[in-house]
């Protein structure tokens, strides 16, 4: 899960949404790549990036993060060596359908796949499907066709937030260029199209949805919230659009080609949608964590890549009426957020922001992060992220007891306790 990595949300310019030129600009320098390739280490057939051994987990259990003792009865067990042989007929799928024929194509497409992951989304159609006839021909073909989704839209996220790398390795715009990833992205959500295709209206028409609540979801982000607008709902939406959209999307789609009781579907949705959200709003508290050893990145990341998170969104909401809040969310925008494109300077002589501002020390920097990561700001989002998983777990209500609404129970558990 992305951040994210379903991708992340940068910060679009502060004032009237109009105010997303650098943004913009950001997502439409594939012409200038054409002309300068002063971002681009190397040339497709030439470049051959050495990656890891995908590092996806070999299991149920291990992919989505549960202890092996949730599976304890043999009924459970039975369903969770099912599963696992599911994953690999999909994961052998998934490296047939990146394979172009077309040598240009191949090697940017299978990139992100061999670079690892842990499969949730497929995991979870091969999990609901067990509701049904278990893991057919057309819910393999549904589960390929949701990760190939979810693999073309890190290579647009990417572009659009500037990532340097992905899964441990360069982001594919930093080995070969912004427009070699978003057309590599667009190939993938074609194939994607192609694999629903074979599975007939109902597939078609989900797939199409699920793309256009990707796409609303990065535009909302990118423009940021209209005038009079909350930020904080707008912000949320974004989550459930860019994240929750496609995980929900993989849990119906276990529900629909397994034939199982369309009754199971809404709920199967709604769990989906929110834990896509407690999954992001986690993500936002990790992204503080002190332990860079733990998250894998330096404490702060995103707030010093200009992103926004809830923490961020929290602090200003409290800000109006605290003192020590508005304190601190002022020193964060001076010496730990990067100036914004287009942003007038302090000092009239100089209108470079950057050059006119003055570069605080890391310790400095380390010492603001840690404070916005003591602050109630993070405790609330650290709860609203609890009140997601619960409500996710609530809406399984009408499911049947059993190893699947266990799993998805537990799954939903992990989550929230990635943060501990």
């Amino acid at each position: 899960m992305a951040r994210p990595h379903p991708g992340r949300r940068r910060a679009a310019p502060r004032g009237e949404a109009g105010r997303c030129a650098g943004r913009v600009a950001s997502a439409a320098r594939p012409a200038l790549d054409r002309r300068a390739g002063a971002d681009r280490p190397g040339r497709l057939g030439r470049v051959k990036p050495s990656l890891p051994v995908a590092r996806r987990g070999s299991s149920l259990a291990a992919n989505l993060g549960l202890s092996e003792r949730v599976f304890a009865s043999a009924a459970d067990r039975a369903m969770a060596k099912a599963i696992d042989a599911g994953l690999e007929r999909v994961e052998q799928g998934l490296v047939r359908e990146v394979g172009y024929a077309d040598p240009i194509a191949a090697q940017p497409a299978r990139y992100l796949l061999e670079a690892g992951g842990k499969r949730v989304r497929p995991m979870l159609t091969l999990l609901t499907a067990q509701l049904g006839d278990g893991v057919t021909d057309d819910v393999v073909t549904a589960a390929e066709a949701i990760e190939i989704t979810h693999l073309a839209s890190l290579y647009h996220d990417d572009v659009m937030d500037e990532s340097e790398r992905r899964r441990g390795v360069p982001s594919a715009q930093t080995v070969w260029g912004n427009s070699v990833a978003i057309l590599t992205g667009d190939l993938l959500f074609a194939r994607a199209s192609q694999l629903m295709a074979r599975l007939g209206e109902r597939a078609i028409r989900m797939q199409a949805d699920t793309f256009e609540r990707l796409v609303l979801g990065q535009l909302h982000e990118t423009v940021g919230p209209q005038p009079g607008e909350d930020p904080i709902a707008h912000y949320i939406q974004v989550l459930a659009d860019k994240t929750g959209s496609l995980i929900a999307a993989a849990a119906q789609s276990g529900i629909i080609f397994s034939n199982a009781d369309p009754a199971f579907q809404e709920p199967i949705i709604a769990f989906g949608e929110r834990i896509g959200v407690a999954f992001q709003l986690i993500d936002d508290v990790i992204d503080l964590s002190p332990s860079a050893a733990e998250t894998g990145k330096v404490p702060g990341t995103d707030l010093r890549a200009g992103v926004v998170t809830l923490p961020l969104l929290r602090l200003r909401e409290i800000a109006k009426t605290d003192a020590p809040a508005a304190a601190l969310l002022a020193r964060i925008e001076r010496d730990v957020m990067p100036a914004e494109p287009g942003s007038v300077a302090s000092d009239p002589v100089d209108t470079n922001t950057q050059a006119a501002r003055i570069v605080p020390s890391a310790a400095t920097v380390d010492a603001i992060v840690a404070d916005l990561r003591e602050h109630e700001a993070t405790r609330a989002t650290l709860a609203e992220a609890h009140r997601w998983a619960r409500d996710a777990v609530d809406a399984l209500a009408p499911l049947p007891d059993g190893p699947v609404k266990k799993a998805l129970t537990r799954f939903a558990d992990t989550i929230v306790e990635r943060s501990n």
